[in-house]
């Protein structure tokens, strides 16, 4: 533990090192990370661990500077470099396979859009037609990205049993209301149903980070549609393909994920039967097979969003209240390295990368 965190235990009302708000995959994967230096945690989550953006996502590590704010890239080859140690580890605890699959993204560039300079390895390795015969020309130029990519709700299912298993308490369909202060510092977590106390609390919720004070950060939801498809000839795509109107994901058992808008609607979860036909006629521009498969799922998640496009991560005006939110479509790329960062941060230990850009005082004013 780091210096000046110091474990608390109570005879009489169970208390906590650390108190998480939020069971996505951010917050399950900084648990873990947490109970590594042997913190005691307790998930405190509004709905079902990892039911929220992290089900939602597509699972691409999206960490190439065509897809990254420039602030951000630093972090984002970081974590992209963990994934499989993360991966392994999760896997190995949970008995879950997550489909981590490496076999890099085809991305067609917009017309005009010519990056200089273009990130190093990113010729096509064979002509695209060979590559992935079943894409359509689409009279654009496309590049290869060395991206892999995985499934977040396998990936979820695995960091929640694996947190389980390491000890983490979990307290699911319970809302947090409040941090309640002693002193002027974090003392527990209000919520519908009871209290729960810790020296030390996280916000990790999300789209929903901004209604836990005292803290009030301006996270907002911004709503993502997708769908996915089955029954497409085997093998039918091996890369992803990431096209300006449209993104495929394929799975290791089959399916086709296909996404994304990017909404401004509040806390509209509903998907638009229009928007999904819309989306999925887009796939088939650009692989005419997928005609043959047919929808097996639509849905539509709330990413965490911020003003500037930035996670929130570090500690906040309040002593003892944390932030570790706002990673927007980027959640699921950095929960290894915003784990690892927060668990030091909150433990007292100086974190390896310098925070500062994405601190929770930047909007204080």
């Amino acid at each position: 533990m780091g210096p000046g965190f110091q474990l608390l235990y109570n005879r009489a009302v169970k208390s906590w090192d650390v108190i998480i708000v939020g069971g996505g995959i951010i917050g399950l994967s900084l648990s873990i990370a947490l109970r590594k230096r042997g913190a005691t945690v307790l998930v405190v989550e509004r709905g079902e661990p990892g039911r929220e953006a992290s089900h939602a996502a597509a699972g691409m590590l999206a960490a190439s500077p065509l897809e990254i704010p420039p602030a951000l890239q630093s972090l984002a080859t970081a974590s992209a470099r963990m994934y499989p140690e993360f991966v392994h580890e999760l896997e190995d605890e949970s008995g879950i396979n997550v489909d981590l699959r490496d076999q890099g993204k085809i991305f067609f560039l917009e017309s005009g859009q010519e990056p200089s300079p273009l990130p190093p390895d990113c010729q096509l390795p064979a002509p695209l037609t060979e590559l992935e015969p079943s894409l359509t020309g689409v009279g654009r130029r496309a590049i290869y990205l060395r991206q892999s990519s995985v499934d977040p709700r396998a990936l979820t299912s695995a960091a929640l049993k694996a947190a389980r298993h390491r000890g983490v308490d979990i307290s699911s369909g319970t809302t947090a209301n409040c941090v309640r202060l002693s002193k002027g510092k974090a003392a527990a977590v209000v919520t519908d149903k009871s209290s729960y106390g810790a020296p030390a609390i996280v916000n990790c919720a999300g789209a929903w980070a901004g209604q836990v004070p005292p803290y009030t950060n301006p996270t907002r939801p911004v709503k993502g549609q997708m769908l996915s498809v089955v029954g497409a000839p085997r093998d039918l795509l091996r890369h992803v393909v990431h096209a300006p109107e449209v993104y495929l994901v394929p799975r290791s058992d089959g399916r086709i994920l296909i996404g994304a808008t990017v909404e401004e609607v509040g806390y509209d979860k509903r998907t638009d039967p229009n928007t999904i036909e819309r989306l999925h006629q887009a796939a088939i521009a650009l692989v005419p097979d997928l005609s043959q498969a047919r929808v097996l799922e639509a849905w539509a998640g709330l990413r965490p969003g911020t003003p500037d496009n930035l996670p929130i991560l570090g500690a906040t005006q309040t002593p003892g209240y944390f932030a570790a939110t706002g990673h927007f479509r980027d959640g699921i790329l950095l929960a290894p390295l915003t784990a690892h960062l927060m668990a030091q941060i909150v433990t007292g230990a100086r974190p390896e990368y310098d925070l500062s850009p994405f601190s929770p005082g930047r909007f204080s004013d």
